[in-house]
Parts: C-alpha cells; structure tokens; sequence
C-alpha cells in the first residue's frame, strides 16, 4: 500500500512518500523536487510538469497554469474574470457556464476544465510517486488552501478520482505543515507548560494562511485560522507594473500589449525578488529581445521593492492579528511562530511577524517541503501498513455554516435556519437535528458570513418517503449533519423514529397453595405492573434472573401484554451541491483522461522508437569511416551509407509521424549490416584473448598428466583411470582448438569467423569443470602413530570409553576390545 502526500500549489507541488526510514520528499523525472503546475497539450501528446514549462515561450497558448484558482467555479465568477487578464491564453465560457481552456489535441478540438487540468497534473504526480516507491499508487492525502469552500473542495476531490487517486484526506495547507511540526518536534513541551502554542504563517504564491495551533501530549489541535489574497504572484506583479512603466518611458514599448513580453518579465522579476531577499543593494534587470527585437534594462534595490508591496504588507498584518485575536492566545503564550512558503523569505515579512507576535521568525521546517511532508505523515497514520505513533489532529471549520429548512415539499419558502457548526468549530464533527414533519422536505447548506466564493450556497438536501402518522399528525425525524475530514459539509443521514405497538406474551406464575395472604397478593401486582411500563430490557431480564428452579412446583401460563417500542426507519437523501460533478460527468471526464493518458504513453513509446532510429544512424555513421572500417568491404561499406541517407531523410519526411512498428522494422533493417560489422570487430579484439587462456588450461592440464605419468609423488595417488580419461579430453580439445585457430589463421577482417570468442571461453569452461575434480584432488593426510600407552586426545574413541565406564557391569566387561583402538588408528 502507498503512503503519499502531495503537495498541490498553484505554481508548483511536491511530493512526499512514508517510507521505513521516515518522511522523504521524491525527485520527478528530471531530478527536481519540486514539479511545476503546467499542462501543455501538443499536436499528439501532453506535457506535464518541467517539460511544459520549459517549453512555455515556444507555445505560450497551449501551455497552462494557475488552473488551481478556477476549480468548481463559474466563467462569470469575479476570481475567474481577474485570471484572465493573468494569463497568456484563452478561457472561454461552456454553454453550462463553466469556465473552460481551448486545446487541439490528436487533431480534434476540445474544451477542457480546471477540474481536467488538475486531473492531467495528478496523473503525472501519481506517477512520480510510482517510480520513486516501485509500487502503484492510490491511497494519498493531498493538501488544500483552508479558505477553499465547500465547492472547490468537492472539484478537487473530482479530479483526484479522475486520475485513479483515492484520497484519505484533503489537509489543510495550514493543518498540514502544524502536524510536521509536532512530528519533528516530537511533541515535548517543557515540564512546567501543559501545552505548546505555535503559530503558523504560509505565505504561498496566491496568497497567505496564518494558523494558531496548541500541541499537547500526542494532540495536535487547530484554534483558529485566516487568510489574505496577498501572495507572492502579487509581489511579482508589482514589480512587473513598476517597470512596464519604466520600459514605456524608456523603450516607448507597451509591455502589457504583448502576452510573450509579459510572462519574459515576471520570469525576471521572479528572479531578482529571490536575490533581493539576500542583498540590499542595487541590483540590474536585463532581458536581451524583449519585445520589438529591444533589449531592456533597469535596476530595483529592496527598499523599492518594499514601497511597492507595502498595501499588501498592509493586509497580511492584518491577517495574523485577526487570528492572534481568534485564537484567543496572549503574545507572551506564544512558544513559536513557524514560517514556511517561498515568500516568507523576504526579510519585509519576517520583521512582520515579529512585530506582530513579538517573536522572531522560526525556519524550523524546510519551507518548501513541509505541506507535503505533513500530508504524508497523515497518510501514514491513516494507513494500516505503517505502524505510527499515535497524533490526534482536530481541524476547524473556516467559515460559519448553517441549515435552512421549509415545510414544502418543492423548493419553497425557509421557515427556520439554525447555525450548526461556528467559524472555528472543530472538524470531523457531527450534530443530530431533530424534525416534526408530515411530507417530504428540504434542508439547506449555507455560509452564514462572507466567503471567497460567489454563493453562500453549499447545496440542498432532500429527505424523502415521509407520511403522516396512523393519527394524521407527524412524524419525529433526526437527521445527522455533518463537516467531513475533508472539510465537505453534507447530511449524512435521516432516520424516521416510528412508535409501534406490539403485544408479547410474558410468563406469569401461579402458586399452587390458594392460601395466600394479602400481602403476597400485593407482591404479585407489583410484579405484573413492571413490564406495563414499557422497559423491554426489564423485562428480558426479569426472564433470565426467575428462571425457575427444577425442584420448584409452580405452574406457569402465558399472558399477552401491550408496550410501545421505538424504530428507526431509514429515510432516502438526494443532494444538489455546487462544484461536485454529476456521476454521468464524472465517469466520462475519468475516460476521457485515461485516454489521453494512453495516448501520452503511446506517443511517448512513438518517439522513443523514432530516436532510436535516429541514434542508430548518427552512431553507426560516424563508425564507418573510423573503427569500422576494416571490417566492412569498400562496396557494402558504400553502399550501406547510401542506406543510413535513405533512411534519415525518410525519417524527417514521409516517416515522421510513422507509429512504433514501421520505426523498429527500420530499426532492425539497419542493424543487420551495421551489427555485423561491430560482431567482426569485437570479435577481432577479444578472439586472441579467449585462444590464449584456453590454450594454457590445455598446456596446464597436459603438464600435469606428464607429471603424473613420469612418476611424481605429487600427484601418485590420482586413479589411472581418471587421469586417462583427462588426457583423452585434452587430445579432443586440442585437435578442435588447433582446427579453429588455423581456420582463424586464413579469415579476413571483413568476414564473419567460423566461431566465437565466446565459444572458445565456453570450451575452456566445460574442459576445466571436468579436468581440475580429477587433477586438483587432493591427496589423503596419514597421521604418525602414537606412543605406547597413550590416549588419542578429544577424540570419539575416549568418548565411547568414558561412555562405556558409566554403564552397567555387562556393558563393562565388553568394553575392553575398545582398548586397541590406538593401534587400529595407527594401522
């Protein structure tokens, strides 16, 4: 089972997996932790991550990003109007209202949705973690913005189901970078603090989250939460503002005309806020073609810098003294403010905080890593496989949330609402309502404050098969509403509490005697009023302590009685939610990217083959002329050269969009005389050292049948038999080997040899398995004899006599024979 976190950022993600040695961050396909947010969709594949930003200056309309921001939102929607004027390609508007990306891709025109972007962006990410584990992936928790609504969460949670993810959990970016805080920490306050209070601040691309948490013993809990739209893309863009004006006065060019010149100059202003972090000097801007075939430059130190982001320097201050406020924390109860997102380096944000919390600014945490890494410690504590310490995590809900209901079964008018879960309530939380209805009705989702979305509106619950009680009046029904882990509001469930009556016969015992006096006639009615109220529990247990005794003579008979029991009658739910896709929609969008994931795949399979064509001749060519010369007649050698031109040129005209087979029959065409002549060449230069080494295990072998012929004591207690059955192998291998080197002797450079080096190694192997059982054996130890009288030492012999000593007499008197042992030892 995977154990995966991901990291999902509008700019970049990154990806964590849980492995035996702990949490480690993986590298993608180009060696880099982090992946870029891009999609770009060519004329018959997608690329995903680094290559599509890579290639974004060369088709800056089909490469995408900043898709994170539209997820279950409308074209018409305020937040996907501002994006357009950020990026350099067209979104469009869906005849369902959708907000929708234009591509040609395969040679067909389509409209895509944030939600499919996200999907095309997971996939990759799922299989990065695939390789770097060497396991399929599916179980993950993925990390989201805490001021997502109900509806962005719901199209994340589609997209994740697009790419074949099962999500554990959607964390909070906030919640996440807490748990691997405590985790790191290891949850250890000082002894004379019940707990620790830790604030935390992510400053993101898009925008800041500052949370308030309090660790205490194994508990991780959340106490209040904010954010502001503030972020380092707004940082970016001032920068980019500041000198588009420059360059209008300067240059005379109107940057924000040209959608290329645009996205050249964030790029730069990227890079020199990075390295204005570190230095306070006067630092240049320079970019060679800009725009018009114009080079610019310009300069900016930190103190400009500053000046221009200092509006929303304004509001993330405002932000963390709002959730200072929230969390009810004084300054002084504050163990540590914890940073962590790339903007947080700008030392205008760190002097901040500090302001703010009168603490100084703590890098604990790898600020580009540590959402990821949370996201997989929760992953770990959720999964079965890893065996984790125990961390209780209790999130809250951003926003106030409440329920509207009505006593029509349409649409209807509301006739009451309540408030079921505050800003800041904890999460996972459950809360049971209690109805008097008749018919069926409706509850309501919605924010009950403002929100960074559109509508207030989280959806409409229908709670159906309701009718009017035996008496007309109506029925008692609960309902169970609920905020998820994932921090989904929803009605989890409807029960309709019926009263039924039931008869049930009950034993009734008599006493035999009639003499009763009137007070055990008291102490049976007593008896009989018990089950009449209604306690069925009573009553069972009244049956299994009175169980009669079998000497007791009593008879017993059988009355039937009325109670009332409860029953809980489970009610249907249909929901109408905003940002969740329809089961038909969602089905077709998962297909449709599994598709164009196999496309991917096969065009991938396609070049691959294409370059292994392409390869082949460069390689083969330049060897021709060179170490390949000599062993290629001038007439091949010709004429397989017009051969590799014919190829390429048929490779970049009528072949190029050939698919994989046609490309591995050129493949293997070409390698049948190009193989050839490495085979004669390598064979050329290992040949002589192969002839060599199985020639002398021949001489080695001769040399000591010879030896043992001619009488040597070193080898005279070999069998005969053996050794003439070595030296009959040695006269066949010697008249094989003397006919290959002669036919050898006679063999050009550009023919192929009668046989191999590795023949001649395999040869000598069979010969030397057999030869050296027989010629290495070794020969037999004789020990001298022992002294007269004297013992072999730890030997078996001294163990049987001991043994014969401890038996009976019998054994005794049989054990003498064992004295001569000695001398049998000597013989």
């Amino acid at each position: 089972m995977s154990v995966v976190g991901i990291d999902f950022g509008n700019d970049t993600c990154y990806i964590s997996v849980a492995r035996q040695g702990g949490i480690e961050s993986i590298a993608n396909d180009y060696s880099l932790r982090e992946t870029p947010s891009y999609v770009a969709f060519g004329e018959k594949s997608r690329s995903i991550g680094v290559a599509a930003k890579s290639g974004q200056m060369t088709q800056i309309k089909r490469t995408f990003f900043g898709f994170k921001k539209l997820l279950g939102r409308k074209f018409d929607d305020t937040q996907v109007q501002s994006e357009l004027n950020r990026v350099p390609f067209e979104i469009a508007k869906s005849e369902t209202g959708v907000a929708t990306y234009n591509i040609n891709y395969n040679g067909k025109s389509k409209q895509l949705t944030a939600e499919q972007l996200t999907a095309a962006l997971f996939t990759k990410l799922k299989e990065t973690a695939e390789t770097a584990l060497n396991v399929k992936v599916n179980d993950c928790v993925i990390s989201v913005p805490s001021y997502f609504t109900d509806a962005e969460r719901r199209a994340l949670l589609d997209s994740a189901k697009m790419s074949g993810l099962n999500v554990l959990k959607l964390m909070n970016d906030t919640t996440a970078t807490a748990l691997a805080y405590g985790i790191y920490k290891q949850d250890l306050p000082e002894p004379d603090k019940p707990s620790r209070n830790v604030v935390f601040v992510d400053c993101g691309h898009t925008g800041t989250q500052v949370a308030a948490a309090s660790f205490n013993k194994g508990k991780l809990s959340m106490l209040a939460s904010g954010f502001c739209n503030s972020g380092g893309r707004n940082f970016d863009e001032e920068m980019c503002k500041h000198f588009a004006v420059e360059f209008s006065t300067k240059y005379k060019l109107n940057v924000f005309e040209n959608k290329k010149a645009t996205m050249k100059l964030l790029t730069e202003c990227v890079k020199l806020k990075k390295l204005m972090a570190a230095n306070t000097n006067k630092l240049p801007i320079n970019i060679e073609c800009f725009m018009d075939d114009k080079d610019v430059s310009g300069h900016m130190d930190r103190a400009k810098f500053e000046e221009l982001i200092a509006p929303h320097l304004a509001e993330m201050e405002k932000t963390m003294s709002d959730v200072l406020a929230a969390s009810g924390l004084k300054q002084e109860d504050i163990y540590s403010v914890e940073i962590v997102g790339g903007s947080t380096r700008i030392p205008a944000i760190k002097a901040m905080m500090e302001k703010v919390f009168v603490k100084e600014a703590s890098t604990t945490l790898n600020a580009d890593e540590a959402v990821s890494r949370g996201c997989a410690l929760q992953c770990a504590i959720l999964s079965p496989v890893f065996k984790v310490r125990e961390f209780s995590v209790t999130d809250i809900q951003p926003y106030p949330i409440k329920l509207v209901w009505d006593n029509t079964s349409g649409e209807g008018q509301a006739t009451g609402d309540m408030e079921v879960f505050p800003v800041n309530h904890p999460v996972p939380f459950s809360k049971m309502l209690t109805f008097y209805k008749t018919e069926t009705f409706q509850v309501t989702g919605e924010y009950a404050s403002d929100v960074p979305y559109p509508e207030k509106h989280i959806g409409v619950f229908e709670i159906g098969d309701i009718k009017p009680n035996a008496e007309g009046g109506s029925q008692k029904v609960k309902v169970k509403v609920r905020v998820n882990p994932n921090g989904i509001f929803g009605v989890a469930s409807a029960n309709l509490v019926e009263k039924h009556e039931i008869e049930e016969e009950v034993p009734e015992e008599m006493e035999v005697d009639e003499k009763k006096d009137e007070g055990d006639k008291k102490e049976e009615e007593k008896k009989e009023e018990k089950p009449a109220e209604g306690a069925e529990a009573k009553t069972e247990e009244k049956m299994d302590i009175a169980e009669p005794k079998p000497e007791d003579k009593k008879e017993v008979k059988m009355v039937k009685r009325k109670k009332l029991v409860n029953k809980n009658v489970d009610l249907p739910i249909s929901q109408r939610v905003n940002g969740q896709l329809s089961y038909e929609r969602l089905q077709a969008a998962t297909q449709e990217e599994n598709s164009m994931n196999n496309q991917d795949r096969n065009e991938a399979d396609r070049l691959t083959a294409k370059n292994s064509v392409e390869e082949y001749i460069y390689d083969i060519r330049g060897k021709l002329c060179e170490e390949l010369e000599e062993f290629m007649i001038e007439e091949d050698r010709n004429k397989y050269s017009l051969e590799l031109e014919d190829a390429e040129n048929w490779l970049y005209e009528d072949g190029e969009f050939s698919e994989k087979p046609e490309y591995q029959k050129k493949l293997n065409e070409l390698q049948v005389k190009g193989e050839s002549a490495k085979r004669r060449r390598y064979e050329f230069e290992t040949r002589p050292e192969a002839i060599n080494q199985f020639g002398q295990c021949l001489q080695l072998a001769q040399k000591v049948v010879d030896a043992y012929k001619g009488g040597d004591e070193k080898y005279n207690h070999l069998e005969a038999a053996e050794v003439d059955k070595v030296q009959k192998a040695i006269n066949e291998k010697q008249d094989w080997f003397s006919r290959m080197c002669a036919d050898i002797q006679k063999l050009q450079k550009t023919s192929d040899p009668p046989v191999l080096a590795s023949q001649f190694m395999q040869e000598k192997d069979q010969f030397w398995q057999m030869g050296s059982k027989i010629l290495n054996k070794p020969k037999p130890k004789v020990e001298p004899p022992l002294p007269e009288g004297v013992s072999p030492a730890g030997g078996g012999d001294a163990k049987t006599e001991k043994k014969d000593e401890s038996s009976d007499k019998d054994q005794a008197s049989e054990s003498k024979p064992a004295e001569k042992v000695p001398e049998m030892d000597v013989d």
